[in-house]
């Protein structure tokens, strides 16, 4: 076989191969282009009309939508809630997840394996379910009212689910618990890359557990806590789910547990006429995360 035709054979070898590469991704790149890429731009360009879903009707607006979202007080008050409960679930449910690795990962823990499996158990169950499960336990009749009692602490029961000041923190609660055990197998699939050698130098120099953790543990586990602290953002952010059933989809009592999330969907499908101004807090969520997120990993990053 002489060398033009060697090339000419392996051209088309080569050429068969994308084809049948780009066969193979070709349905997920539509659906990444629908659903992702075509969305993003649409919510973009709703953002900036009045829409009419039932006329189908699309009034140019400009920055109007924008503008009515920085003067509504409703707006800012689920702006606040959400940062709040961001701002107290992310850390406690990295460092519960860190620590709680760390303890299991250690050879001289005794059942270690089925503590593994009983912590990762929250987060096989669903969203819902957990939460109708804290709303019983956080009842006024429920199990948490009658410790209390017995403990005297209180003298009658606390309506968790109704009373503003405990609403947000009673949904803060259950997200931890349900998050940090997925967070936590994160940090045990790395901690089993970990160099032994490290923590036999340390036993040598005489550290105890704590230096171990601080000195080696945290510093070799940075770039998955950058992980870990990106996506308890992004999620936390995005929270819904939970504060619409706990709430009935109304975000009480009070705006106590209205957020971003649910404030979109409460005026993209709530409401008559507001498709536009849902999709501006969208775009403005959107880029809060996105800054956010940006910051974070920024002040974890790798010296």
């Amino acid at each position: 076989m002489t060398e033009q035709k060697k090339t000419k054979f392996s051209n088309k070898r080569r050429i068969e191969e994308l084809v049948q590469a780009y066969t193979f991704i070709t349905p997920a790149i539509i659906i990444v282009g629908i659903f992702f890429v075509i969305a993003i731009f649409f919510s973009i360009y709703l953002s900036f009309h009045n829409v009419n879903l039932f006329t189908g009707q699309y009034k140019f607006v400009g920055l109007d939508n924008y503008k009515r979202l920085f003067n509504d007080p409703r707006a800012m008050t689920a702006l606040k809630n959400t940062a709040r409960f961001a701002l107290f679930v992310v850390p406690i449910q990295t460092i519960i997840a860190l620590i709680t690795a760390f303890t299991l990962s250690r050879e001289d823990i005794k059942g270690r394996k089925i503590f593994r499996m009983v912590y990762f158990l929250p987060t096989l169950t669903s969203s819902a379910a957990l939460t109708f499960i804290f709303m019983f336990i956080f009842n006024v009749n429920g199990p948490i009212n009658d410790v209390l009692i017995k403990l005297g602490i209180i003298g009658k029961g606390i309506n968790f689910l109704k009373d503003p000041k405990y609403s947000l923190p009673v949904i803060m609660a259950m997200n931890i618990w349900s998050t940090v055990p997925y967070f936590m197998t994160i940090y045990l699939a790395s901690l089993v890359d970990l160099p032994k050698s490290l923590y036999e130098a340390a036993d040598i120099d005489g550290a105890n557990s704590i230096k171990k953790f601080f000195y080696i543990t945290v510093p070799y586990l940075r770039p998955i806590t950058t992980f870990v602290l990106l996506s308890g953002i992004i999620g936390t952010f995005q929270m819904f789910d939970q504060a619409y059933i706990f709430s009935n989809g109304s975000g009480g009592p009070a705006n106590s547990t209205l957020t971003i999330a649910l404030m979109v969907y409460q005026y993209a499908f709530g409401q008559m006429n507001t498709m536009g101004y849902a999709s501006a807090i969208a775009i403005v969520l959107a880029i809060v995360i996105f800054t956010v997120s940006r910051l974070a990993e920024y002040l974890n990053r790798e010296r």
